[in-house]
């Protein structure tokens, strides 16, 4: 076979470009190339005791711990830290103490020419970046550390007890335990809480970046859910609530007509809106209609959402919302109150009852807690308010909500997660969104947001559930050459695929790339790995390692359009 450059591989098809070639390559990434010979790699050694700990009944009461063996102490608390061979358990007991936080820090050199990646509290909004030491820098549940030898991985089990961030600075690595209950103290009373599992991955020499960071996601969580691919129709993007149930049947329609006649069969997803009985008068009967069509019907839900006159009792304290709660009306259900409990999971057995195969929940990080992602920073909460039952960590009151949901929905519906938190929500859930939305209006949401987000939380696909990075908007406000790669990626990628076709921009060239599309993300897309990852905070050049022959297709996309990136807020 005659030499192959990279840039042979590269085909433009003009304003937005898509390349495309197959050929035998090595993965440009590997991280031996850029390896100095005989050079130690830079791996931070902190599955052992920390060198040193404090506790915190709120942000402005530190508490300095004192080491005795494995039991760091100080009246009232104890925090024992129990070293394993490849990871460690940070548990807690105060009877006598609310505490919020816990404070573990541990000193090491650490290089200056490390790059850094750590993830988001729920969905990540753009922001997700390889960078230097940014020593203030929080890094929810886990972060990634390169250096010119190998990948490394450091962070929490998924499923912890405590709400959990990392901080990386020249001096050594910090992790917080947020074991608030709200914004307050949580009250253990006698028990003792496992509040986080430490885990670490050392990677190889020479290892490829992706396939570290994806080993390592598979340390973190222990029991995935496998998951049939997920790919079909989501009106989201072209309706924005207005939709009706003429509309979801010529969506199941066109996904019936452009789908696989074999392997796993695709969705039509209903998303908000279908509340009004006038365009949705009987749910179970257009669930059926969707069946009829050999699509399974799916339905999106805001269950945690309460009516304005729900008895007030039911609900959050509006001052979970800090100082700007005033801007926002809609009520929450506290799921710690069991009847308010079960008004959220009645909407859910709804949906089940009306034979509805896969069930999208959405808003309740944002309920529960008043603050999307973004606004979190080291504080997911505002102080100053607690649920009513006090004993239970956020952490644990976050999962237990996703375990009642998965019973209550049955092991056998598909359970997608929107605005919930990921390394809560692993194990639970076959799908997660994992980005904020992209847009039916403006392509550069869908680049900033889309592609940002399947670039960066890539190795959590199939390590913790399906990745969602939303759907793929066709609509006549947004350039169909830029969509087409973004529907091309995702399909490769093996992540969900969910279309949101306008009927007005279908026409037969849509159909047909919809199709190919649809055939791949039924064979579950191909391994995947974003070759500029480090450079380019939406990457550009796409290794895709082919089942069918030995070696790569390698695709570049160019996400930007003529006039380049939108400097103004989105």
């Amino acid at each position: 076979m005659a030499s192959i450059t990279r840039r042979s591989l590269v085909a433009n098809l003009g304003g937005c470009s898509l390349g495309i070639a197959a050929a035998a390559v090595a993965p440009s990434q590997s991280l031996n190339a850029k390896a100095a010979s005989g050079r130690n790699t830079s791996f931070f050694e902190i599955i052992r005791q920390p060198d040193s700990m404090v506790a915190y009944s709120g942000l402005d009461a530190p508490r300095s711990l004192s080491r005795s063996a494995a039991n760091w102490s100080c009246p009232g608390t104890t925090i024992h830290v129990e070293v394993r061979q490849h990871e460690c358990d940070v548990s807690i007991t105060a009877p006598e103490s609310r505490l919020t936080h816990v404070h573990l820090r541990w000193a090491t050199p650490v290089p200056e020419d490390i790059s850094i990646l750590g993830d988001a509290w729920e969905r990540s909004y753009g922001d997700l970046r390889w960078s230097g030491l940014i020593p203030e820098r929080i890094m929810p549940w886990y972060f990634l550390a390169v250096d010119a030898h190998s990948l490394h991985g450091y962070g929490v089990k998924t499923g912890a007890a405590a709400l959990c961030f990392w901080q990386l600075d020249a001096s050594g690595v910090s992790l917080w335990l947020n074991v608030c209950n709200g914004g307050e103290g949580v009250e253990l009373g006698e028990r003792e809480l496992l509040a986080a599992t430490v885990i670490t991955r050392r990677g190889e020499f020479g290892e490829e970046p992706m396939a570290a960071a994806r080993a390592f996601c598979g340390q973190m969580c222990s029991v995935p859910r496998r998951s049939s691919p997920i790919y079909g129709s989501n009106d989201w993007y072209y309706a924005y609530g207005k939709n009706s149930a003429t509309q979801i049947v010529r969506d199941a329609d066109l996904v019936a007509s452009v789908s696989p006649s074999t392997g796993p069969r695709p969705f039509t997803i209903i998303d908000d809106g279908w509340q009004n009985k006038d365009r949705f008068p009987d749910m179970h009967a257009l669930a059926a209609s969707i069946r009829e069509r050999q699509v399974r019907p799916g339905l999106w839900i805001r269950p945690m959402q309460a009516a304005a006159d729900t008895d007030s009792k039911l609900l959050l304290p509006t001052q979970r919302f800090g100082r700007t709660y005033q801007q926002y009306s809609a009520p929450a259900y506290d799921p710690t109150i069991p009847d308010a409990l079960d008004i959220v999971l009645h909407k859910v057995s709804q949906a089940v009852g009306w034979t509805y195969e896969l069930i999208k929940h959405d808003f309740s990080t944002y309920e529960i807690f008043g603050r999307w992602g973004f606004e979190m920073s080291g504080q997911p909460t505002a102080p100053g308010w607690n649920f009513h039952d006090r004993t239970r960590t956020n952490a644990e009151i976050v999962r237990d909500l996703y375990q009642a949901i998965r019973r209550k929905a049955g092991e056998s519906a598909v359970l997608v997660g929107c605005n919930t938190i990921g390394h809560l929500a692993a194990g639970l859930f076959d799908a997660q969104r994992t980005g904020d939305d992209v847009s039916g209006k403006n392509w550069e949401r869908t680049r900033r947001m889309g592609v940002n987000t399947l670039a960066n939380r890539l190795p959590q696909h199939h390590a913790f559930f399906l990745l969602d990075p939303d759907c793929v908007p066709i609509t006549t406000s947004t350039p169909w050459r830029c969509n087409r790669q973004w529907l091309d990626v995702i399909a490769r990628s093996g992540t969900v695929l969910l279309v949101s076709a306008e009927a007005a921009a279908l026409g037969d060239e849509q159909r047909q790339a919809i199709r190919e599309s649809f055939a791949l993300a039924a064979s579950a897309g191909d391994p995947t790995a974003p070759e500029d990852w480090r450079e380019n905070t939406t990457p550009e050049t796409w290794n895709f390692k082919t089942r069918e022959q030995a070696g790569h297709i390698v695709r570049k996309y160019d996400w930007c359009q003529d006039t380049g990136a939108w400097p103004f807020e989105i």
